[in-house]
Formats: C-alpha cells, structure tokens, sequence
C-alpha cells in the first residue's frame, strides 16, 4: 500500500530508462511538460551518466527536480518472471517504490509494460476488492474522447472483473473528464439484451442491479466508441486491444490516403496549402501523443504507461495527465463502490457458465 505524505510538494517520479528512446527524449519531455505548465516536482531515476547527457534544457534548470541514480534497466523484451527476481536496482522499481514509500503521488514510465505492471503489483498491491489491474485508453469520439478499458492487460476476464473494470473505468472518467455521471457501456456485437455470451450478459445484469448509481447504458457495439455513445467502454483485453490495434492501423491508412490525395498533382497541392491551417488542426486533433500515457486502474497508486516509442510531445501529455489526476485522487472512491457492488451481488442471481465456456 502506498504510504501518503501530506506535508510535500505533489511530486511526479519519473523512469527516465527503458522507453525506446532513451532518457534524452524523456527529459526532453520533461522540459515539454514544464513549458505547458506542469508544475509539479519532479523525480527522475536513472543512470547518472545519461541523465547527465539530457539535461540540456532551460526548463529543467529552473523547475524542482531531482534526479536519483540506478544503475540497472529493464529492457523492453525482458520477461515478467525475470524482472521480479533482478528488479530492484532498476529505475523502474526505485520509482514505483517512491510512490510506495510516499514520497510521490504518481509514477510515469514508458518502458516494458509487463515488467510494470508485475512491478507495481508487487509493490503497491491491489485495490482492496479488485481481483486485476486493467489497461486503460483514450479513444477519439466525436465528443472528445472515450475510455475504454481493458485494452490489452486481461486476455480472459469473468464477469465479476468487467463489474471492476466498469467501477475504475467510471471513476478515472470522473477525475480526468471531470465528468459527474459518466455514460458507462460494456462492448458487444449487438445493442439488443438478447446478444451476446453468457459472461457478458451477467456483467450486464450485476450492474444493473447491484450498481444502481452507475450510469450504466448497456451494451454498446464497436462504432458506438467513435460516436460518443458513451463516456466509457468496458471488454476484455483481448478484444479491447484487438479493436484499439484495428482504429490505429485505420487511421494511418486514412491519414496515408489523404496525404497521397493532396499531393498527387499541380493542383491538389495548391488547394491543400490553402487547406494547411485546417488539416493542421486535424493532424492536431489526431495525434496519439496528446492523449498518451495510460493509467492502469486498479492498482493501490498512480501508474501511468506512456507509449515505448513517446516522443518528447507525448511523454509531456503523459505527465500532464498524471498531474492532473494526482490532484483528483480516485482510488479510494474505487475501493469504496468497489465494496458496496460486491456486497449487493451477492444477492443477484446470474446464470452458470457452461464448462466448456468457462474453459
């Protein structure tokens, strides 16, 4: 559990190591972040000698920062297991155990995701109540963005976990959107009731009976998500990353399209130099780097997973959603739903899972 400190500046630790990279570009993401008006304290862990090389920027000298030597890295094709056994001279597990220890309120990294979340669970432990952390995205909508959570974490959940995940999902909305009553909806391959599995439909009926408060919409279908239907999405991580995989190599190809399209001839491109402040909004609006940096939920602290191949823009997006989550702690309203929903479901009755299902 993670032992709070009141009497701090809110403070970010930061694994400058494992990103693809290199900590240059985290650093560099640093100063980004300071630019855009970060303003809290920084912790950043890492090999003496190549934070030293990245320090070249004007916003870190005049920001609170400090920078805390580790020797040892984990790599990105480091396996779980292995990490556990060898971690503890490694930048990322010095910087989850200063969230542990108190002396931070979030901890962002961009190295092997695995590793972090074994990391994590090890030193922060669970929520109370919450059997699994879950990965969670931002997805474009055209009311601004969904979350949609699990997105790679869980490849088979039961139902009780998708009740979890909808419980997080709504209460990360809450303090990142500042939302009061989020639209929750669980992924399926069709709206009506009838649709769907068995593990599904008894998410289903668990929330809408033991979680009354929530605002629970039922099921959703993919093209649901990019609608704005609603403000949070629940499934599998084996579907969510599936999906989550799917819109990004679309919206490559789409962006791909339209850059063949406007500089295919003379005059395409003269019309797109007249376009250029238009599609650079739309570029703007399109870029992963400014919703990067994953929170995953159900961990008893901050965790933020930014991208391994961040660019300064994105790990300073990252940062700034840590920041801002930092100061709207959601963790205790988590465990506490988490609590009351487990308790009224005890008392919905839902229907077995065939043997060969649950297998």
């Amino acid at each position: 559990m993670a032992t709070e400190n009141k009497d701090r500046p809110l403070t970010i630790a930061v694994d400058a190591m494992g990103g693809d990279k290199g900590p240059s570009e985290v650093l560099a993401g640093c100063a980004e972040a300071i630019r855009r008006g970060l303003t809290a304290e920084l912790a950043v862990f890492g090999r003496e000698d190549e934070l030293e090389a990245g320090k070249n920027h004007s916003e870190l000298a005049g920001h609170p920062i400090s920078y805390i030597h580790a020797e040892d890295v984990i790599k990105m094709d480091d396996k779980p297991s292995r990490v556990l056994r060898r971690s503890k001279g490694t930048s990322m597990w010095q910087a989850i155990g200063h969230v542990k220890e108190g002396h931070a309120d979030g901890i962002v990294s961009c190295g092997n995701t695995g590793a972090l979340m074994a990391i994590s669970r090890m030193q922060l432990k669970m929520i109370p109540g919450v059997d699994r952390p879950a990965a969670s995205a931002l997805w474009p909508s055209m009311n601004g963005h969904a979350v949609v959570l699990d997105v790679g974490a869980n490849v088979e959940v039961t139902a009780e976990q998708l009740v979890q995940f909808a419980i997080m999902g709504e209460a990360y909305c809450r303090a990142l959107m500042e939302t009061d009553r989020p639209r929750v909806g669980l992924l399926n391959v069709g709206e009506e009731d009838l649709k769907g599995s068995t593990l599904i439909k008894n998410a289903a009926k668990i929330l809408r009976e033991a979680d009354p408060e929530m605002n629970f919409t039922g099921f959703v279908e993919g093209d649901d998500i990019s609608r704005g239907e609603v403000d949070v999405v629940v499934t599998d991580g084996f579907t969510g990353n599936v999906a989550l995989k799917t819109a990004e190599g679309t919206a490559r190809m789409i962006g791909d399209w339209v850059k063949e399209a406007l500089t295919a001839n003379l005059l395409s491109k003269a019309g797109a130099a007249l376009m250029m402040p238009s599609l650079k909004r739309l570029k703007a609006r399109m870029d992963p780097a400014s919703v990067n940096g994953a929170p995953l939920l159900g961990l008893n602290g901050l965790v933020v997973k930014s991208h391994g191949g961040s660019t300064a823009e994105g790990f300073a997006s990252a940062l700034m959603k840590t920041e801002k989550l930092a100061k709207k702690p959601f963790i205790e309203p988590i465990a506490k739903t988490v609590a009351k929903v487990t308790k009224r479901a005890e008392n919905v009755e839902v229907e077995e899972l065939t043997q060969a299902a649950a297998e």
